[in-house]
């Protein structure tokens, strides 16, 4: 058998469509998907074919400005199966995540498919979660990580993870995590994510709602007991010049008046920096809040919260509470994403002036 592995094009549609359907009785790839995949997808997809038949693929998803793979989908022809396709396929995944700088592979497998999780295993893949009724016929889903870039291996902090349910919470959605962090037994519920947004927000953003500022959920935070230190790299209202209206400026310029206010009769600590010192924080205990700029995750130019969950010398892992802004993305995609230093670096300044905003809890 003349085996081949090779990039998939348009020209194979057909293929992948009908290999789909005899592989798969549910949660299939329909034609627009793979259509979408190759025209538009930051994915690689990979077909494997003998004498013009095509015998198998492996899909492996990419999440911008991270370094983490998720190895979507692998399918085989039955008589394909036990010639070793399925290992080539595997390391060529692997091949192409770590081309696209990635660091670690994620996968989901239902616990009926002995085969696959037998590969997975070889191969180094080990088990991390359940999740419940993730397929279509609610069965649930076995969750594998392999850190395919072998360098030290560390265990990220134990932060819960809180999918924000509005897209102008992302603020309070890592506020409910840092506090569940330093405080387990906490409960993170939408009611709390919404009063701490009306606590926080600066009223008025780009367009739409407000996000919260730095200031506003430091204050927040020490209300409800918890030491607080708010690091800036500057110190008067953030977000301005994202704002056209005049009389958009003047609100947000009170608003930030009245938060300085507050802070200067609270305990927060407020501290001017030129770099967040991230790795020193989380050594003492300090559990980050820090202002990005989204455009390296979603190419949309707007300030987003995350919460920090690790950092060890090659990456700084985070929860990004918005979930819904990739297509193929789920929540457990969210939580203890691997971004090294450099690209960290970038993200975490904000607008002309680079501003760089954190807000650090500790226990009281």
């Amino acid at each position: 058998m003349n085996l081949q592995l090779r990039a998939a094009s348009l020209d194979d549609l057909d293929a992948l469509v009908e290999l789909e359907n005899r592989c798969f009785e549910h949660d299939r790839l329909a034609r627009r998907n793979f259509q979408w995949l190759l025209s538009h997808g930051k994915s690689a997809l990979i077909v494997a074919e003998a004498d013009a038949v095509l015998l198998g693929y492996v899909l492996v998803l990419f999440h911008q400005g991270t370094s983490l793979a998720r190895l979507y989908s692998i399918a085989l022809e039955e008589r394909a199966r036990g010639i070793g396709l399925g290992q080539k396929l595997l390391e060529a995944a692997e091949t192409e995540a770590l081309a696209h700088d990635c660091a670690y592979m994620r996968l989901e497998v239902s616990p009926d498919s002995r085969g696959a999780i037998a590969l997975y295993e070889r191969n180094g893949y080990r088990p991390f979660a359940k999740v419940a009724d993730y397929y279509e016929d609610h069965g649930e889903a076995l969750r594998f990580e392999k850190r395919i870039r072998q360098v030290s291996e560390r265990l990220p902090r134990h932060v819960p993870f809180y999918r924000q349910t509005t897209e102008f919470t992302c603020g309070p959605a890592c506020l409910l995590m840092a506090m569940g962090a330093l405080e387990p037994q906490r409960a993170l519920e939408r009611r709390e994510e919404l009063r701490l947004w009306r606590e926080a927000t600066t009223i008025y953003m780009t367009a739409g709602h407000g996000g919260c500022s730095p200031q506003g959920l430091a204050l927040a935070a020490w209300r409800r007991g918890f030491r607080v230190r708010l690091q800036l790299s500057e110190d008067g209202p953030l977000f301005l010049d994202g704002v056209r209206s005049a009389e958009k400026r003047d609100v947000m310029r009170l608003v930030h008046e009245d938060f300085s206010a507050a802070l200067a009769e609270s305990s927060v600590e407020q501290l001017l920096v030129d770099r967040l010192d991230i790795a020193g924080t989380l050594r003492v205990g300090g559990q980050p809040l820090v202002l990005i700029s989204s455009y390296r995750l979603t190419r949309t130019k707007i300030p987003h919260w995350v919460v920090i969950t690790d950092c060890d010398e090659d990456f700084v892992y985070l929860h990004d509470p918005d979930v819904d802004h990739s297509k193929y993305r789920e929540p457990l995609d969210c939580q203890h994403i691997p971004v090294s230093h450099a690209e960290f670096e970038q993200m975490s300044c904000f607008g002309r002036s680079k501003a760089r905003a954190a807000v650090v809890l500790y226990s009281s």
